[in-house]
């Protein structure tokens, strides 16, 4: 997580196997778009960066963050995928949906990534405003669209790495 001292979507200290090999699907939020584009085309071009295929990145978009676990579940069913990242923003408010819908999606990533035996990435935003969104979406403190597909691609190489 980037904070507020530097950023972290810098993995030049870390190993980052090829993602030639490995599928993606990307579910990505509608809601809150000018940051969930930003963290997609992290996401995306970190992916690419990194040797995965343009055929072997699927894109889902959903209405808002909630919709991300269900988007996920779904293209697990439907297709065969190494891993899934999950891109969302929620922007803190007046009320307390911020806090129903953060731990819902939080925990429906993992209910899916558990429920399917493949990766399921939270690159899920929750900030307090819409400033630190941005930052956090390309801004000063990195893009933790990068961030997930890293992570994405971690995680894929770790069950074929213990030849099981």
């Amino acid at each position: 997580m980037a904070t507020i001292l530097k950023s972290l979507s810098d993995f030049s200290h870390t190993d980052v196997p090829s993602a030639e090999s490995y599928k993606f699907g990307i579910i990505v939020s509608q809601w809150n778009a000018a940051v969930t584009g930003a963290l997609y085309e992290g996401a995306y071009t970190a992916l690419l960066k990194h040797g995965a295929k343009q055929e072997n990145i699927i894109t889902i978009k959903v209405p808002g963050s909630f919709e991300l676990t269900s988007g996920a579940d779904i293209l697990l069913g439907a297709k065969n995928l190494d891993a899934v990242i999950c891109l969302g923003c929620v922007i803190q408010g007046e009320t307390p949906h911020f806090g129903f819908i953060c731990n819902a999606v939080a925990n429906g990533v993992t209910k899916v990534s558990i429920k399917h035996n493949k990766p399921v990435i939270f690159g899920v935003l929750t900030t307090d405003n819409l400033q630190q969104a941005l930052y956090r979406a390309g801004g000063k403190h990195g893009n933790k669209g990068v961030e997930a597909a890293i992570t994405a691609i971690i995680m894929a190489g770790i069950k074929p790495s213990l030849d099981l």
